[in-house]
């Protein structure tokens, strides 16, 4: 699959988002003393606000016509995409309110009840965005439970490692359970991404066989139906050299998991600044070998042989 960079700007600004602003509200609420200054938990909701809103805004940009993207409100019934957009518009209100109570140092059962509201809506505006992907079957890649486990592991790992930051900066505390806790989401995701790395490289999906039906013999094709490229060529007959992938998927592995691990346990606000940003980097890398690895059904009839 052809990867685009604001798909890749969105679904990783804004699953950071997600993951920041939903361990900051159960961080806060159920007491952790580094969550009760009002001023760090201020800097995160703004921070999370900011990235999941540009995110957002950066979706519309691969669109062919973005002022048709209210159209995505239309189909919560069978669309996870117009679920996603439905829930992303949620959460605003009740994010807006537990952040305006703790500017205005209120408590309560109105703080609770929309800092809940607030964590509970990015998680499963966070679950519909990897629907997106997961229930699309013509992709092998994609169709897995790993995908949305993926995603929320490493949205909720991005936003622990962001929220450390936050609080190294603004409340000075360098050391406790919010490294602990980045330290332990850091190690989840390497190993649910390298799970997935394992999965998808098994020997299984559709070929050229079973999607002409003539599974006793050898089949090839003879000539493309096509003259010239196509959307589906430029689309989903995106090809990359097998090394080329290796050498992106350690590099991955290095600046997204293994630096942010190693910059976690040192009691430097500057490093875990660095830390942050190696992990964003590092998932946008991620994320483009999620969309380059991908391989539609479409391509065995473009002389692919197995999907």
């Amino acid at each position: 699959m052809h990867p685009a960079f604001s798909v890749l700007v969105f679904t990783v600004m804004s699953g950071a988002g997600y993951g920041l602003i939903t361990l900051m509200v159960i961080g806060h609420l159920s007491g952790l003393s580094q969550l009760q200054d009002s001023a760090v938990l201020l800097s995160a909701g703004i921070l999370s606000f900011v990235m999941i809103s540009g995110g957002l805004l950066s979706s519309t940009l691969h669109l062919a016509n973005p002022k048709n993207a209210w159209r995505a409100f239309s189909r919560f019934k069978t669309s996870w995409l117009s679920r996603e957009a439905v829930f992303a518009i949620l959460l605003y209100p009740f994010m807006l309110i537990y952040l305006g109570a703790i500017w205005m140092e209120m408590t309560g059962a109105l703080v609770t009840a929309a800092g809940i509201l607030t964590a509970v809506l990015a998680m499963v505006t966070l679950f519909c965005t990897s629907m997106i992907y997961a229930s699309l079957k013509t992709i092998r890649q994609w169709n897995s439970s790993l995908t949305p486990v993926n995603y929320i592991a490493l949205g909720l790992m991005s936003g622990a490692v962001l929220l450390a930051a936050v609080q190294s900066l603004v409340g000075g505390d360098l050391a406790g359970v919010l490294q602990q806790l980045a330290l332990a989401l850091v190690v989840l995701g390497a190993v649910c991404k390298v799970i997935y790395f394992f999965w998808i490289g098994k020997p299984a999906g559709s070929t050229i066989n079973t999607a002409t039906g003539f599974t006793q013999a050898s089949v090839r094709l003879l000539d493309q139906g096509h003259t010239s490229n196509s959307f589906l060529n430029d689309e989903f007959g995106y090809t990359v050299a097998a090394n080329k992938l290796v050498r992106l998927r350690l590099l991955m592995l290095g600046v997204a998991f293994v630096v942010p691990f190693l910059l976690l346990l040192s009691a430097s606000s500057a490093l875990l600044v660095i830390a942050a940003a190696s992990t964003i980097a590092g998932l946008l890398v991620e994320r483009w070998l999620f969309f380059a690895e991908a391989r539609h059904v479409v391509r065995l009839f473009h002389g692919d042989q197995r999907v």
